[in-house]
């Protein structure tokens, strides 16, 4: 097994990098003061990322990305997790996998305009009453005639505010299972303005500022059966199939994070005097540095097993559960400690420590919770015992 990059994804790290830091950090500190990322800021950064040829780079060639390789890609998210989250998520745009499951047409009008930066795709599947058991959705769809009637609520949808579209997914009917009925899930394709379609402000979020959930609402909006992503009443395949490599990004931008943190930790701790050494040689911080860096490696390598796994077409969901719920936590633990090592000063925003132990939190929530990822891992391993 060989760990080392290849000149590409060296080249790749490189790029990502210096853009991260010489584009994106400078304007860190307006969007976390003021919780919002300027239209015409976007659209100056866009432009930047197209020219330096990072503007969607999870896309295939065919679509206009640059068909890295799922190591590749997570290297680039890596560097990208780096910096405020709004301003590498939407300057940066990474249109979701899931819009490579539509048809030719739905490619055309969805897709395309994403990879061009002409708009934003959001995912709407949580609601009020179904976070982790998304099989509780109440949203539902019915069909009349060639149409179908969308009603209900989503909320926690992210970007929705910018986005040009939804794709919602909504419960179609239900079915018999041995834990008894559960729902039938279709995705539709929402656009924006849609008559009875409404995107409303969501919640004030400790995580991400500037990065933004909405509510949407869906009352007797019409949509057409042509709007359908996949086949009806299989809306879970079609996520199942295109989504499941979101935990590995969140996992990379994750760990991302945590490399600035500990970054930090390292330089203060060089730098540092007490007592008439640096504190770094006081085994207090020096344990907190080596226990730092030891969950950032074992992070670092379920992500990048998972991510070559992926590739090779043997990864499991317990790969990527790993993976996302080792990088998560990890990055909680670095946040946490190296704002111990700072001190006071470690909550102070002049330094980006509270910002990323702020934004740590959400990670082992969204994208499956961490006791959800340990339910993953705990069924799978049963399974292979026969229990």
């Amino acid at each position: 097994m060989h760990f080392g990059l290849t000149e590409e994804q060296r080249m790749i790290v490189d790029t990502t990098r210096a853009f991260v830091e010489t584009e994106l950090y400078p304007h860190e500190a307006l969007v976390e003061r003021s919780g919002h990322l300027p239209m015409e800021l976007i659209r100056e950064l866009q432009k930047k990322a197209m020219e330096a040829g990072l503007y969607a780079a999870n896309m295939p060639e065919e679509v206009g990305g640059a068909g890295l390789d799922t190591l590749s890609w997570l290297l680039y998210e890596r560097e990208l997790g780096r910096t405020n989250y709004a301003l590498h998520w939407t300057c940066v745009a990474r249109p979701s996998n899931i819009l490579l499951a539509g048809t030719p047409e739905q490619r055309e009008k969805y897709l395309m305009p994403c990879i061009r930066g002409e708009t934003w795709d959001c995912l709407a599947m949580t609601e009020p009453g179904a976070g982790s058991d998304l099989r509780g959705m109440s949203a539902s769809a019915r069909q009349d005639g060639e149409d179908w009637i969308l009603n209900g609520t989503k909320h926690f949808i992210s970007h929705a505010d910018v986005a040009g579209f939804t794709i919602a997914f909504l419960a179609t009917g239900e079915e018999d299972t041995p834990r008894g009925k559960k729902k039938k899930i279709t995705a539709f394709f929402v656009d924006k303005g849609t008559k009875g379609f409404t995107v409303r402000d969501g919640y004030r979020n400790v995580s991400h500022r500037g990065y933004t959930n909405s509510v949407l609402e869906f009352d007797d909006c019409r949509v057409p059966a042509r709007n359908i992503l996949g086949e009806v009443h299989k809306g879970f395949d079609v996520a199942n199939d295109w989504l499941g490599a979101t935990r590995l990004q969140v996992a990379a931008t994750s760990i991302g994070r945590a490399q600035r943190a500990l970054d930090h930790a390292l330089t203060y701790a060089a730098e540092r005097k007490q007592f008439g050494q640096q504190i770094g040689k006081f085994q207090g911080v020096s344990f907190k540095l080596a226990d730092m860096a030891l969950e950032l490696k074992a992070a670092e390598l379920l992500t990048y097993e998972a991510a070559w796994k992926f590739d090779e077409g043997s990864v499991t969901d317990g790969d990527m559960a790993m993976a996302k719920l080792k990088a998560t936590e990890a990055l909680a633990m670095i946040a946490d400690e190296a704002i111990q090592i700072h001190g006071g000063m470690g909550l102070m925003d002049e330094l980006p420590l509270e910002r990323i132990w702020r934004d740590a939190r959400v990670e082992r929530i969204w994208e499956g919770t961490s006791e959800i990822q340990r339910h993953i891992i705990s069924r799978e391993r049963l399974r292979s015992v026969g229990g």
